[in-house]
């Protein structure tokens, strides 16, 4: 089932409608409500709703945009948080969410859950090796390792915070029908990991299910951190949406599926039937490139 994320035009309009229709143009009548969408877009986007003109699969946390963030910005309040007073307003601002979902007939919220601020090593530092073409040097490998140990050693503290802020969060999508999608990150120091994720759905329990990420998990395959098709036949059964983008090497994401160089068709072998994939593109993405990718697309994958 293909959707469309308003990430791509969100920015560029006022009117929630003239946003809904541009979408529309491109021959997909299912949307997600990205992380970057105005209250003021919301009076529009009910409008086409209620006329029966599109349909609304899910919405990506935060939606709608915190009236204080000028731009999209789904990490600008974390779980992870050492300030209670941001866990707090991130609680309160996916209930929101959930809430907004509900009037507007979605099934699914996707979340980011937070971030280790602590990690004197980043992704962006392998990435950077990777730019220099290091990535088969030992001083590359030193790194990775380095960064894999020094998250460990902290992660399960983080892990903890989080939780703890999903408990009413978790009760109040429970209680409104709701599905959470936990989506893999792009870099290594957000969480959870990917050795993280199985338990920690079993520990948040059916409200919850895994949101795959093409591009985020294509970007830590070709930084040697996963594998991507060993990983997604592990987790695609507990998969319950995905965004879809592709990548070109090593880390330039948000393109039209086919314009990179993920595997669509043997990735896509390892999940469920009629799940959700969204297509995520980056605004600078060209309708027509993007018309092309959804006719290939669909070409591949009939519904």
């Amino acid at each position: 089932m293909l959707s469309f994320s308003t990430c791509w035009n969100s920015a560029r309009h006022t009117s929630g409608a003239e946003m809904i229709q541009e979408i529309l143009d491109l021959g997909i009548h299912r949307i997600e409500l990205g992380h970057g969408v105005k209250v003021s877009l919301l009076p529009g986007i009910v409008e086409m709703k209620e006329k029966g003109a599109v349909e609304i699969t899910s919405l990506h946390n935060f939606c709608p945009l915190p009236v204080e963030v000028l731009k999209a910005s789904p990490n600008c309040y974390e779980f992870s948080s050492h300030r209670s007073s941001d866990r707090e307003r991130a609680i309160r601002l996916t209930k929101q969410t959930i809430d907004t979902a509900v009037r507007l007939g979605a099934t699914r919220v996707v979340l980011h859950l937070g971030t280790i601020r602590t990690m004197k090593i980043t992704t962006r530092d392998l990435i950077t090796m990777v730019e220099n073409g290091l990535i088969y040097s030992r001083k590359y490998t030193q790194l990775k390792l380095a960064m894999v140990r020094e998250r460990e050693k902290v992660s399960a503290f983080y892990l903890k915070r989080v939780e703890e802020c999903l408990k009413p969060i978790l009760d109040h999508a429970q209680a409104n029908n709701i599905l959470l999608g936990i989506e893999c990150r792009d870099r290594y120091e957000e969480i959870p990991s990917e050795r993280e994720i199985p338990e920690l759905l079993t520990r948040l329990g059916a409200t919850t299910g895994y949101w795959h990420d093409f591009g985020h998990q294509q970007i830590k395959h070709n930084l040697g951190l996963t594998d991507h098709f060993q990983w997604l036949k592990k987790i695609g059964p507990q998969t319950i949406g995905s965004h879809l983008h592709d990548v070109e090497w090593p880390n330039d994401d948000h393109r039209p599926p086919f314009s990179g160089e993920i595997d669509f068709k043997k990735l896509v072998s390892y999940l469920p039937q009629n799940i959700l994939f969204v297509l995520e593109m980056n605004p600078r993405r060209s309708k027509a490139d993007i018309m092309t990718a959804i006719e290939q697309w669909r070409g591949l994958f009939p519904e």
